[in-house]
């Protein structure tokens, strides 16, 4: 073996391009390294940041707008529920047997005391009929009902008037053409049979 050392050929050398060299400008200063801020770019974060402001104060008074509108309907709505509570508590005093029978016997009808039966599988007529009578004694059992105190009967309630459209001043005629003072009303009670 030999001892020569191997001889390589040596790389070629790369020449630059003089065509595609940069030109060199000397490097800028550190502190007009940052540009400064054009004036559209702050009017435009400024005017999105009033729009945000804006909207957010238009969204807050609505949503307190609503809450007056939902507290206003509520109010209304307790309200009605006293008035329609008022109005069935009117109603089942208008309702009630004690308010018929005064308004029966305002408009001359007289409860009466000795009833009479028609069987109807022969005819037969149970009891001795007699004529009912108006006064104290027709009016003399009653059941008091202290709900209907203060309201007035049908025929004070039409202003005068009857269903027939005449005044509520006139007599009713008995059957000979005379003229028959009403009834007392009842005032104080329900009329109640007489039991034994």
């Amino acid at each position: 073996m030999t001892a020569l050392p191997a001889q390589s050929v040596p790389a070629p050398r790369r020449v630059p391009n003089p065509s595609r060299q940069r030109p060199l400008r000397p490097a800028p200063d550190p502190g007009t390294l940052r540009g400064k801020p054009r004036l559209a770019y702050a009017i435009i974060s400024v005017g999105a940041v009033a729009v945000i402001v804006v909207a957010q104060l238009l969204l807050s008074i609505a949503l307190a707008q609503g809450a007056y509108e939902i507290d206003a309907y509520q109010l209304q709505r307790a309200e009605l529920a006293r008035e329609e509570q008022k109005l069935a508590e009117d109603l089942d005093r208008l309702e009630s047997p004690q308010y018929l029978a005064m308004n029966a016997e305002a408009l001359g009808m007289v409860p009466n005391a000795d009833p009479v039966y028609l069987r109807l599988s022969d005819g037969a007529v149970l009891g001795e009929p007699t004529a009912a009578s108006a006064g104290a004694a027709a009016s003399g059992p009653l059941v008091p009902n202290a709900l209907i105190d203060g309201v007035p009967p049908v025929t004070a309630q039409q202003a005068g008037e009857t269903p027939s459209g005449g005044s509520g001043t006139e007599a009713p005629t008995g059957g000979s053409g005379t003229q028959v003072p009403p009834p007392p009303p009842v005032t104080d009670g329900l009329p109640t049979p007489a039991t034994h």
